[in-house]
């Protein structure tokens, strides 16, 4: 069942629904929609998952619509999103014109929903180009980039900025990801639903399961990742930073995720992590469908601590979601991370195995920190990264850009 706002009370406070209800009431009337590339796997998707319900128990006319391609089309799409992270990777012209092809396809199914859109939001480079089909657009009409721009790929970056450029403002996840572009551009942070069922509280059979199901050892220490099977999340890394750990200390490593439609890369990846677990009967990796919440909420929860050892990261929900769940986090020193996980406070930034192997060992071995860094971190959630915050800065975006703000405005949480 989709919570209500008034749920959010409880956790958020009076002040934050009164300001919600209040923003709203500019914007009623508007038509609404969102626009990406797959209904579940990945963040983007989770978000949008969340963030709809709110936007309608809000009384706002929203609706969410999803692309789609063919393999072709998401190699080609893979690829952008490698290099926006900086790869320098090789996109022949056939393969753009596919693209484009796709692009246009799409638009046609969708034509009538975004000529008559009041707002549009486009997240990501998958969909980008169907600004330049809407010709007679009555609304205006947003880029949402997820990724960590911050280095891209030039050439290809080049090319992708062509459709960009067009939008009435783009939105990025931290400054430092954005580029320069001849529109307003906004700073608005992802974010997590707290009563979602990947962060509610669960019941002490809800953990006893997760033992029972991926034959875990409950007496010793489990050290967790859980991401897509994505080169850039770097699972061979995790995996010898548990080699390295579990010399001086019993371990047991989890590396669980799922797939995304528009990730073709992901069982290549999954083919590298298995030959690295090299038979080790302490390694778990679990493939799990994009739905199971309630499972990755229990995995985390029965873990020690939480990896996210990425070497590039757009944000990184799943550090959001441990630090939740009052779970120290050692995360790769890039990205959205940054700005959640403070060294000695919430956990710990590391750039290679040895690094991260490191802490481990330090954090098993001062339990007493352990727990401190746990609390701090559901506090910083609460007060920067939960979902009525990222709500509270899409209403206020678009109403900015609905009274023609000049302004570039910084939104930050």
């Amino acid at each position: 069942m989709t919570p209500s706002l008034e749920q959010y009370r409880s956790i958020v406070g009076d002040a934050v629904i009164q300001h919600l209800m209040q923003l709203a009431r500019h914007l009623r009337g508007l038509k609404i929609v969102h626009v990406n590339s797959t209904s579940e796997g990945g963040g983007v998707a989770e978000i949008l998952q969340c963030l709809l319900p709110l936007k309608k128990s809000l009384g706002l006319d929203v609706s969410w619509e999803v692309t789609s391609g063919d393999r072709e089309f998401y190699e080609c799409t893979k690829k952008f999103h490698n290099a926006l992270q900086g790869n320098k990777v090789a996109i022949n012209n056939a393969m753009l014109s596919h693209y484009e092809k796709i692009n246009s396809i799409n638009y046609e199914r969708l034509k009538d929903t975004l000529e008559n859109a009041d707002i549009v939001f486009i997240h990501d480079p998958q969909p980008a180009p169907l600004l330049r089909f809407c010709a007679d657009r009555k609304g205006r009409w947003f880029w949402r980039c997820h990724i960590d721009a911050s280095h891209p790929y030039r050439p290809v970056w080049k090319y992708l900025r062509d459709f960009v450029t067009l939008y009435d403002a783009s939105i990025w996840s931290l400054p430092s990801f954005a580029q320069n572009l001849p529109h307003p551009m906004y700073v608005v942070p992802p974010s997590i639903d707290p009563l979602s069922p990947k962060n509610i509280d669960l019941d002490s059979s809800d953990l006893k399961d997760v033992y029972k199901t991926w034959h875990l050892d409950e007496s010793r220490p489990i050290i967790t990742q859980i991401s897509r099977f994505d080169r850039f999340k770097d699972p061979l890394g995790v995996i010898e930073s548990y080699k390295l750990a579990k010399k001086f200390s019993p371990l047991q490593l989890v590396l669980a995720g799922s797939g995304a439609n528009d990730d073709p890369e992901g069982a290549e990846v999954l083919e590298e992590v298995e030959l690295a677990r090299d038979n080790d009967p302490d390694i778990h990796i679990i493939v799990l469908p994009p739905d199971a919440h309630r499972k990755i909420n229990a995995l985390q929860r029965v873990s020690n601590i939480i990896l996210q050892k990425s070497l590039r990261e757009g944000f990184g929900l799943t550090v959001t979601e441990a630090l939740w769940k009052q779970k120290a986090v050692i995360g790769g020193d890039t990205g959205g991370i940054r700005i959640q996980v403070f060294n000695h406070h919430t956990g710990f930034l590391v750039n290679s195995p040895e690094g991260a192997a490191l802490r481990i060992r330090y954090l098993l071995k001062h339990r007493d920190i352990l727990e401190n860094m746990g609390n701090k971190a559901k506090e910083f959630v609460r007060e920067n990264f939960l979902i009525t915050r990222h709500l509270r800065e899409y209403l206020t975006l678009i109403i900015s850009i609905m009274h023609n703000s000049k302004e570039r405005i910084i939104l930050q949480a």
